[in-house]
């Protein structure tokens, strides 16, 4: 396995000089020794020319690092790799960075001369809960390392890192942001149907994943059993539900609550569905 180096071509905490890093057998990347530094340039430029467009929704890995050797070398790794490659010197500069539509990942140096890397982390975690962190660094300590994981980093590697461990890093990474944006697609278009109910349909609904029964969600909105029936439809149709444990289920996710009480209301709709 191949290890990043300096433009010097030894290992280093820098990344590899833009040069020496050129497609090799299988699509992967491997660090070559010196000599046609011009021509390996040009080789690595025209292969990512002759690249075919990266759709909307390829896969973004943003790289957060002052090093522009760095940034260089990582943004051709990741290019090969087929994600969308986006490159920040600062802190700020990222965070300045409309929100991804799409799957993504970032690789976040700790030392910054703006903000510190765990800041950053911190930042990420409260405004883009769907993009996992991985952490490199030149001079990290063990507190350093054990504070990031505590925080949901997915990995802290030290420079010079192997690239196929980042590789692999990122790729379980963007993993992770697709089934995290597909689960945040799936709340909003929750949200989007309970928002369709009217004012007395989201009472009903309300009542009737409690357990009430039909009678008595009548007796205590004061109308008829009938019409509790007719809203209650309504309900089960306009939230898609096939049934009342789908509807619990619905309702949980509009208002979560502790995981036990939830079983709890699931089992009790699941016998409310046999008696009604």
């Amino acid at each position: 396995m191949s290890q990043v180096l300096s433009s010097a071509g030894r290992q280093s905490t820098f990344g590899p000089h833009i040069g020496d890093v050129v497609p090799a057998l299988g699509g992967r990347l491997a660090v070559r020794a010196h000599g046609g530094r011009d021509d390996l340039f040009l080789q690595c430029q025209q292969a990512l020319r002759t690249n075919s467009p990266m759709a909307q929704d390829t896969p973004t890995v943003f790289v957060v690092d002052d090093d522009v050797s760095v940034r260089e070398s990582l943004k051709l790794l990741i290019s090969f790799a087929g994600w969308r490659p986006e490159t920040f010197a600062s802190a700020q500069e990222f965070l300045a960075r409309p929100r991804a539509l799409a799957p993504s990942c970032l690789v976040l140096e700790v030392s910054l001369p703006d903000l510190n890397g765990l800041e950053v982390q911190e930042r990420v975690a409260a405004e883009r809960v769907e993009m996992p962190v991985i952490f490199i660094t030149g001079n990290g300590d063990i507190p350093m390392t054990v504070k990031a994981m505590k925080a949901g980093a997915l990995e802290f590697m030290t420079k010079p890192f192997d690239q196929e461990e980042l590789m692999s890093a990122i790729r379980s990474g963007l993993e992770q942001s697709h089934a995290a944006l597909a689960q945040n697609a799936k709340i909003q278009a929750l949200r989007t149907r309970y928002a369709s109910l009217t004012f007395r349909e989201r009472e009903v609904m309300a009542l009737v994943v409690s357990g009430l029964l039909n009678k008595q969600i009548g007796l205590k909105l004061g109308i008829s059993e009938i019409t509790v029936k007719a809203h209650r439809g309504k309900v089960m149709q306009k939230m898609q539900a096939d049934s009342l444990a789908d509807l619990v289920k619905a309702a949980e996710r509009l208002r979560p609550t502790p995981r036990v009480r939830m079983r709890a209301v699931v089992e009790a709709a699941n016998n409310a569905e046999g008696v009604r």
